[in-house]
């Protein structure tokens, strides 16, 4: 009797290859080549735990670290099955539809819709291009035999989504309607709802709704998904649409919802038309139920939103008709936003009748509402009454409402008791901010109490708190209130004997000083500052200068600060350049002031109007016809901009290289007949357009001669002169 065959010899799958065939080839590169059988290694033991002492047990000790997984396969890959890893593989080697890639399909026997879906519902590296995957999906539905399911259709919608192939999204159910095998159900339009819902593109998903109820598809959505549609097309602004869906509703004879109504209400608030949400209120508590409180609260909340508290009263005094009780959020939403509008004493009464209800658990943010809308109307002692009642009602207050008391006790004049106040607020453990200290330094310095001032400063070295930055915020405060430029300047002085100064100060006074026009001490504060070498000046200083040499008149050290953040590689912000452009044109440099314009334009996102005003008239300057520059000013004028001495300018520049100085003279003497340039500014202009053309028409011979070659007998005849 022969041997029985040894089966470990016998070809396996694990073990090595088997016969390739015509409905089995062998499967070779990828993630799948030569799959062979491991053995599974023995685990160490591990050694035995000694038993817990809970008694020694640490409570704040920290948790041991994990180890990290013994994998090196990310773990989106590792949630995929074997064969899509291998597909996703091929993808992302070749990165195009070609015979390459068809060629490792073929090594598949067949592409399932599992696998399909499976593939598309992958989040897709960024570089992998989105057409591949439609790609496949059209390979996979030409194999023979071959159904798409409802999956590999959705997964398909939901990898055009990710890819920003919206319209192609939406294209999905016609795919369906096309390949034959399934008719689109209101899944699939719940995903295209979701998608532009969630993304906030209102105009689309009304579309998307449109097509999916007309006669080729024919679907009738149910309650959620209407109610849903509402909601996306309130939130983008649509209210119009959404009553136009509404309507489809009563005519589908759908069964309303008390959220339909909730959806329809706030839509109306939205818009301000309170009295139509009262109306949709009204047919809801008919149609369905009584609103309650829920319905309301959202009403609120979404006119407090827009600032309407006209009509968060008046639907207030709706509920209490209604016989609706108010919950918690309710009444923080109210006390809160009439804190906000200044009727704090309105608040007040909400805010008592909310204490007077029993149950109700008051947030600490409704005291802070009612501190700060006092302290804002100038009432700071009913503020620290709240304060007081917060404290006594087991409640303690955070870092904002000391902030707020202090702020309008030093404001009222009461700098004593708002220390006290500093005080408690040390001894609680909280840490001051810069709300906290710079009313305390802006009192000081307005009742010339220097002695304080600086056992203040002391005061915040002590409690290890940056001091520069309390410097610097206490200079915004105080520089930006009236004018104190000057005082502020004096404290400067003193501050920096002390050794306290920055750039953000230096800056800070700068700008004080230039917009009360006392340009000459932020020129010797920029002249200080040059001199100091612990300071690295930026290009907000520089912004900052630019404009104070153009109203002081010295063109040229604006022009030399300018050049200087060029070679810096700084770009000027949007004021120096205004600034600049106008000082240019005073000085009657055209020339240089258009190419300012256009480097602005070329470095700035949103240059102003009057630069892109500027090009447009150069541009109609190139037709040589007076009425078209003439037109592109009046529609200036219609649109409300200022005809600028830039304006005027490009007029000049622009006739005198594409046409002539008469051309700009008509367009001169027509903004005069209509009283749009004045006979002063006319004569500025009229000697500005022949100094411009004897400037053009002077380095056009200077050109002339140096194409020739004559530049040597230019040099002779300007030095026999």
């Amino acid at each position: 009797m022969p041997p029985a065959p040894n089966p470990t010899a016998k070809p396996y799958f694990y073990y090595g290859h088997r016969r390739p065939s015509q409905n089995r080839p062998v499967v070779r590169g990828g993630l799948l080549t030569n799959r062979r059988s491991h053995p599974i290694p023995n685990k160490p033991t591990a050694a035995p735990t000694a038993a817990t002492n809970f008694l020694q047990w640490d409570p704040h000790a920290p948790a041991p670290a994990s180890p990290p997984p013994p994998s090196s396969v990310p773990a989106s890959l590792r949630r995929l099955s074997p064969l899509a890893r291998f597909l996703l593989d091929s993808l992302l080697r070749h990165r195009r539809w070609g015979p390459p890639l068809l060629s490792d399909l073929s090594k598949l026997r067949r592409i399932t819709p599992h696998l399909l879906t499976e593939l598309l519902r992958h989040q897709p590296p960024p570089h992998l291009p989105p057409d591949l995957l439609l790609r496949l999906f059209h390979h996979a539905s030409r194999q023979k035999g071959f159904r798409h399911t409802f999956a590999s259709y959705n997964a398909l919608a939901y990898a055009l989504h990710r890819s920003n192939l919206h319209r192609s999204a939406d294209r999905v159910p016609d795919l369906m309607l096309s390949l034959g095998n399934l008719r689109p159900t209101e899944k699939q339009l719940e995903i295209l709802v979701r998608f532009h819902s969630d993304a906030g593109r209102g105009l689309r998903l009304y579309h998307v709704y449109s097509r999916m109820r007309g006669s080729a598809f024919n679907i009738k959505p149910r309650i959620f998904l209407y109610n849903r549609i509402l909601d996306g097309l309130v939130k983008t602004g649509h209210l119009d649409l959404a009553l136009k869906v509404f309507d489809n509703m009563n005519a589908d004879g759908v069964q309303l919802e008390p959220i339909t109504f909730t959806i329809l209400a706030k839509g109306f608030c939205k818009e301000g038309r309170v009295e139509e949400a009262i109306e949709i209120l009204e047919r809801m508590r008919g149609e369905v139920c009584r609103p309650d409180v829920f319905a309301y609260t959202a009403m609120v909340k979404v006119l407090t939103e827009t600032g309407n508290f006209d009509g968060c009263l008046r639907v207030w005094d709706e509920m209490a008709r209604d016989g609706v009780e108010a919950d918690v959020m309710a009444y923080t939403t109210m006390v809160s936003g009439l804190c906000r509008d200044g009727r704090v004493d309105r608040a007040e009464q909400l805010f008592r009748e909310m204490k007077g209800r029993e149950g109700m658990v008051i947030d600490r943010g409704v005291y802070g509402s009612l501190v700060e809308g006092f302290v804002r109307g100038g009432k700071v002692e009913d503020g620290c009454r709240v304060l007081k009642e917060m404290v006594a009602d087991g409640y303690r207050p955070d870092l904002g409402i000391y902030d707020c008391l202090i702020r309008g006790l030093c404001e009222d004049g009461r700098v004593d008791k708002a220390y006290k106040l500093f005080q408690v607020l040390v001894s609680e453990g909280l840490t001051p901010s810069l709300e906290t200290v710079t009313p305390f330094l802006v009192a000081h310095v307005d009742a010339e109490d220097m002695d304080r001032f600086f056992k203040l400063v002391d005061r915040i070295e002590e409690l290890h708190l940056p001091t520069m930055d309390h410097l610097d915020n206490f200079f915004r405060a105080f520089v930006g209130k009236g004018e104190r430029e000057l005082r502020g300047l004096e404290v400067f002085e003193a501050l920096k004997g002390k050794g306290y100064h920055s750039v953000s100060i230096y800056n800070t006074l700068i700008d004080g000083l230039h917009k009360n026009n006392i340009n000459n001490k932020a020129l010797l504060l920029f002249d200080e500052m040059k001199g100091l070498k612990n300071l690295e000046l930026g290009s907000s200083t520089y912004n900052l200068i630019i404009p104070c040499y153009v109203d002081s008149g010295d063109i040229r050290e604006a022009c030399a600060c300018y050049n200087k953040m060029k070679e810096l590689t700084w770009i000027p912000s949007v004021t120096a350049y205004c600034s600049l452009v106008k000082g240019l044109c005073k000085m009657g440099e055209i020339d240089a002031a258009i190419t300012l314009v256009k480097d602005c334009l070329g470095n700035v996102t949103s240059g102003p109007m009057e630069f892109k005003y500027t090009l447009t008239v150069l541009n109609a300057c190139r037709s040589r016809d007076p009425e078209k520059v003439v037109g592109v000013l009046d529609e200036m004028v219609e649109e409300g901009y200022l005809l600028e001495d830039i304006i005027y300018c490009a007029v000049i520049h622009g006739f005198c290289k594409h046409a002539s100085s008469v051309e700009a003279r008509k367009v001169l003497v027509v903004m005069k007949s209509r009283n749009l340039l004045t006979e002063a500014d006319f004569i500025v202009y009229e000697e500005m357009l022949n100094e411009h053309l004897k400037k053009t028409t002077a380095s056009l011979v200077i050109s002339g001669l140096k194409f020739f070659g004559l530049e040597s007998k230019l040099k002779l005849i300007s030095s026999t002169y």
